[in-house]
């Protein structure tokens, strides 16, 4: 018993050495266990982000191209109906009401997100109905000249006016439009060129009749692009403006002619 006591007695410190170990190793495979699905939950959350980023870059390209519809679009449905807008025509008229920054709604990202994709959905459909709609009203007003001859500011208006010669009041029988000398002159409908000429205090012009009773007039221009008896289309190059005839300045002289009578084109001029 003494040495079979002995013996064990010197396995004792042995057998808790291998104890040890193994509480250690099992100890460290614990962690590296929790470690590994650590490392996987964050590798499900990358993978999370990631297509969530590729969804917001997929929508904010939708965004991009509806954006570009939009212009196109609004280039279409007002192309015909008023001078584009010159460089420097903005001033510091703006306003509303103040709000800080703590005062503003709070919404995540993605709600704003989602509610500018819902905008941006809202706002195409209503686009398109305005451009069926003006697809159809177009038709009717090809035939008459509502586009502009010229793009510039108008400094005479039709109507009772002070003569730039003298302190009279006078009748202007259409607009003056501002344009440098050169500015090409286009047609606003198609028509027949009765006119391309030298007409008095018109100065060299241009009178196209449009059917219907309904004529245009272009004075003081510099040079001519038509004759007389020649047919031509909407948005036709007929000419260029000038200071000829009874002009203080460059510019375009613009009629509007129904049964003879000058009317006021605003009338006709989509602005």
């Amino acid at each position: 018993m003494r040495a079979d006591g002995t013996r064990f007695k010197f396995l004792r410190p042995a057998v808790v050495g291998v104890g040890l170990a193994l509480t250690v190793i099992i100890g460290a495979g614990g962690l590296l266990f929790d470690s590994w699905l650590q490392l996987r939950a964050l590798a499900r959350d990358a993978a999370l982000l990631d297509e969530q980023l590729r969804h917001h870059r997929a929508v904010f390209g939708e965004l991009r191209q509806a954006m570009a519809s939009w212009r196109e679009l609004q280039a279409k449905i007002w192309e015909p109906f008023g001078p584009g807008l010159a460089p420097g025509g903005r001033d510091r008229g703006i306003g509303g009401a103040m709000k800080t920054d703590s005062e503003r709604p709070g919404l995540s990202p993605s709600d704003e997100l989602n509610r500018l994709s819902q905008a941006v959905r809202e706002q195409t459909e209503s686009l398109r109905a305005l451009e069926r709609l003006m697809t159809h009203a177009g038709r009717a007003l090809a035939a008459l000249p509502s586009r502009w001859p010229v793009r510039g500011a108008v400094n005479s208006e039709f109507g009772s006016r002070q003569s730039p010669w003298s302190n009279e009041r006078e009748f202007h029988a259409g607009i003056d439009i501002r344009a440098a000398r050169g500015t090409p002159v286009y047609a606003p409908a198609p028509g027949t060129v009765i006119h391309a000429g030298n007409a008095q205090d018109y100065g060299t012009a241009i009178i196209v009749d449009h059917g219907q009773d309904v004529r245009t007039l272009y004075g003081h221009l510099s040079k001519l692009n038509v004759r007389s008896g020649q047919r031509v289309e909407r948005g036709a190059l007929i000419g260029y403006t000038g200071n000829t005839g009874r002009s203080s300045g460059p510019h375009l002289h613009y009629e509007i002619l129904v049964r003879s009578q000058a009317v006021n084109p605003r009338a006709y001029l989509w602005d």
